[in-house]
């Protein structure tokens, strides 16, 4: 007899929550899962979603405030979906873990480390551990690469590598009031940015891939020394240039940006001491061997949304002991990105003359574009040359950072916020 579907609440109509009400309407035609309701401030700006979504018909309830929806079905429900404002998962995972809900919440969970640990001893009195939504953890490709990492096939690991480039118009950064923000008005952290929310996936990744002994362990970080730019008008950086080492010895480096035109790559790069693993997430993995043999293996398809809800239904039904990436599994992601505003200390323009302003194909969209950046980010990341000492970029170098300094986080972002 197949189980009753989980009967859900998805806290939003729009931005990525669109994605959550899709997934939705597959699993439940196959009768894995039920909407029971949503909501959204601005509900009726999303009618001709409801529309297409066919609410009506499926006997999806609306509200206008999460609170008053919660207070309304909970008894009907059995997880909330959270993909909201990165300022707003906190005391939403609260008002759903006290009424006794699960809670699958969209990545990142936080970006402030001591908001993370109020939400990690929240989390104890939850019927089941949150899922934070880090889409690629549970690919079964992944999860057996990393098994064999594990199990020694080839040989220590030494380094972790992400090289990430996700073009991003002007609209992109315009497209809500905390877009590119390290500061909400009354002065909570934000910190929205290719690491911090649109590439966290892949820093995650990263960290994955580093952390043992265990499968489900995260790299946690000895020290971390980064570079951070911008090109597009923002208060954050749209360029993260990251170098850590692990407790463990490895040694990870990481370079994002949103500063570029044209198309988009995230490659995750494993070295170890007898072979080297490169993984392209949605197309294939690659394993390089010494005597210069490769074996080059597809990714099959994978649908990160319908299958981290399938994978949470499972830990719900206590099918599986654990979701794929709880809160305190978090915690070497949300330090890595905190590591880096500490050590850069500062958030450096490019030089006016390394930027260019292109259009895409349709001119619609403006992009900043760095001249030269692609090439620098690649050669930082396959061999650690750090482009403002390299290129000019900065007039101080960037510094080692420990975790024992993360309660000066909060100081600095003031001041790079003009704040102090």
């Amino acid at each position: 007899m197949n189980p009753p579907p989980v009967r859900i609440a998805i806290i939003g109509m729009g931005g990525y929550a669109g994605a959550h009400h899709r997934a939705l309407i597959t699993l439940e035609t196959k009768g894995e899962s039920r909407l029971v309701c949503t909501c959204d401030p601005q509900a009726g700006f999303f009618a001709a979603q409801q529309t297409e979504w066919e609410f009506a018909k499926r006997g999806v309830r609306v509200f206008s405030d999460y609170r008053e929806m919660l207070s309304a079905c909970t008894g009907e429900l059995d997880m909330v979906v959270i993909p909201t404002p990165i300022s707003l998962h906190a005391e939403m995972h609260r008002a759903c873990v006290e009424r006794g809900l699960a809670v699958y919440l969209e990545k990142p969970p936080t970006l402030d480390p001591e908001e993370l640990e109020r939400m990690i001893a929240t989390d104890d009195d939850a019927p089941r551990p949150t899922l934070v939504g880090f889409n690629f953890i549970i690919e079964p490709f992944r999860l057996a690469l990393k098994q064999r990492i594990l199990a020694g096939e080839f040989g220590a690991l030494r380094e972790a590598r992400l090289l990430a480039l996700w073009p991003r118009s002007d609209h992109y950064f315009q497209r809500n009031g905390w877009a590119g923000r390290l500061l909400t008005p009354d002065g909570r952290l934000i910190l929205d940015s290719c690491c911090g929310n649109a590439m966290a996936h892949f820093v995650h990744n990263t960290l994955f891939w580093a952390g043992g002994p265990a499968l489900a362990q995260w790299a946690s970080l000895q020290h971390v020394k980064a570079e951070l730019y911008r090109a597009h008008p923002i208060e954050g950086a749209d360029t993260f240039i990251m170098q850590a080492v692990t407790e463990n010895g490895a040694t990870l480096r990481l370079a994002l940006t949103h500063a570029c035109h044209g198309n988009s790559c995230q490659t995750e790069t494993v070295v170890c001491e007898n072979a080297t693993l490169t993984y392209e997430v949605g197309s294939h993995t690659e394993i390089a061997w010494p005597d210069g043999h490769r074996e080059r293996l597809p990714l099959p398809p994978f649908d990160p949304v319908i299958e981290n809800h399938r994978a949470y239904y499972r830990c719900l039904r206590r099918q599986v002991e654990r979701p794929a990436t709880r809160l305190i599994d978090s915690r070497p992601f949300v330090h890595l990105n905190a590591l880096a505003y500490l050590s850069s200390g500062e958030i450096t323009t490019f030089p006016a003359e390394r930027i260019s302003s292109r259009n895409d194909n349709q001119k619609r969209n403006l992009y900043q574009h760095v001249d030269g950046l692609a090439e620098a980010l690649d050669a930082f990341v396959a061999h650690g040359t750090w482009p403002g000492e390299a290129l000019g970029w900065r007039t101080q170098p960037a510094r080692l950072a420990t975790t024992a300094e993360l309660p000066r986080l909060h100081g600095l972002i003031d001041k790079l916020a003009g704040r102090t």
